[in-house]
């Protein structure tokens, strides 16, 4: 059991080393300043030669116990790590400075002295030659990044490009942020240097064609349902009589609710005089039936009916004597006597 738990133990250890030491090879020394004069300035307003560092990662590590030293005699891999140690200046804790972020950036002050802050290292850096940089871990042991900085002008800066070193002019200078950025650099050319194969031009440009015919499309979409909408009204106010057919639901409207009212006061008198309220009902009916016909028919139709009033025989007879009978069978009527 005891062995379980020394055996748990050292992998515990060694993966937290492991952890500890891939997160240590994420910082690297992003730009040096070896002769300042007009560039940063520390917290007593003194120019002091710099070092920069970046997290290239995306976690947060604190660089607090990593080592920098400007001695060669580091490299000695025969030294043992406290010998080598005592050739290196620490980066102190206590200052939540130390803790980088994911591609943030850590300026530290060389030749200077850690009392007048966290941030100042008693890092001997010689403006005058050539200065080796190396940065190791905490162990003493590992060498996490290295570069030997060319002699500079006054406030030139060797910076990182990549996987590169070029000096900047001192207008170009650019610590605690991206050597990318440079004062004269336009967005153009920034955005040729980001974006150098053209993916994200290419993708930017589909994206933006693809957002315009979607807005098209969304506005004569729309456009065109409005168009519809009015023309039915247009078809249905020109080919239907509007008026007489809301006047004939309003009609019906009344005279259903007071149908309806009849019916439920006989219903409520529970037969009593239920003969009265079906007339009423056969009236109200009828009356129904004359209004919808007077609302809806709008023609006048008149019929031609031969009278006879102006036949010129029926009114002239009576101007004429009757036609006596020509039959000599029939009884002759005597006559008076004549006088002489």
């Amino acid at each position: 059991m005891k062995r379980f738990k020394l055996l748990l133990v050292a992998l515990l250890a060694s993966s937290v080393g492991v952890l500890f030491g891939q997160g240590a090879k994420n910082i690297v020394i992003n730009e040096v300043m070896t002769d300042n004069t007009t560039s940063v300035v520390d917290e007593f307003g003194q120019h002091k030669a710099w070092v920069e560092l970046e997290n290239v990662s995306y976690t947060t590590y604190n660089v607090r116990g990593m080592y920098l030293t400007t001695d060669r005699r580091a490299l000695n891999k025969s030294l043992s790590a406290p010998e080598r140690i005592k050739l290196m200046t620490a980066i102190p804790s206590g200052d939540e400075r130390t803790n980088v972020g994911g591609r943030q950036h850590l300026v530290l002050f060389a030749n200077s002295s850690p009392y007048q802050g966290k941030l100042h290292l008693s890092l001997p850096v010689n403006a005058d030659s050539v200065v080796w940089i190396g940065l190791y871990n905490g162990n003493g042991v590992e060498l996490i990044d290295s570069v030997t900085v060319p002699v500079l002008a006054p406030n030139e800066s060797y910076a990182r490009d990549g996987q590169r070193w070029s000096l900047k002019k001192p207008e170009n200078v650019t610590p605690g942020i991206e050597n990318f950025i440079k004062a004269d650099e336009s967005k153009v050319d920034k955005f040729k240097r980001e974006d150098p194969h053209g993916f994200a031009m290419a993708i930017m440009a589909m994206g933006i064609v693809f957002f315009c015919l979607a807005l098209l499309w969304l506005f004569f979409s729309l456009f065109g349902m409005l168009m519809r909408h009015i023309d039915t009204a247009k078809k249905v106010v020109n080919t239907q009589p509007i008026k007489p057919i809301t006047k004939t639901v309003e009609k019906t409207i009344e005279i259903g609710r007071k149908t309806g009212n009849l019916m439920q006061d006989g219903f409520e008198k529970k037969g009593v005089d239920m003969e009265i309220y079906m007339a009423v009902i056969g009236m109200a009916l009828r009356q129904y039936e004359d209004d919808v016909h007077d609302v809806e028919s709008g023609v006048i139709t008149i019929k031609s009916k031969d009278t006879g009033w102006d036949d010129e025989y029926s009114q002239m007879t009576h101007f004429h004597d009757p036609v006596l009978p020509t039959d000599h069978s029939a009884p002759r009527i005597p006559t008076a006597p004549q006088l002489h």
